[in-house]
């Protein structure tokens, strides 16, 4: 993926069925990035239509992270996929019919 060009690579079938499923309770990766001011590693906990909420180990609260612009990684039964929070900037409950069936928002 180029950077600051706004081009993404287009996500294979075996990723586009993992992250169909269950994401709640999965290991994400996210690098230090002008919205995150240092890396964080933790469990995803919650999702909204425009930010997850993680458990992070040594903090007594959730951190909320903006999907917008977010690039990291997950940890899914298929393996460590890429994370990209605008990809999947849909609403929970619609990530599944967008992803498996390219709804009205195509996913790349």
């Amino acid at each position: 993926m180029s950077q600051g060009t706004g081009t993404t690579v287009e996500l294979s079938r075996t990723q586009r069925e993992a992250l169909a499923g269950e994401i709640l309770g999965a290991s994400v990766a996210i690098p230090a990035s002008p919205g995150i001011h240092s890396p964080v590693e933790g469990t995803l906990i919650d999702e909204s239509l425009s930010t997850f909420l993680l458990r992070v180990p040594g903090r007594t609260r959730p951190l909320r992270v903006s999907k917008t612009g977010l690039e990291g990684t997950i940890v899914l039964g298929a393996g460590e996929l890429p994370l990209r929070g605008d990809t999947l900037r849909v609403r929970p409950e619609d990530r599944t019919k967008r992803l498996l069936t390219g709804g009205p928002r195509r996913f790349r």
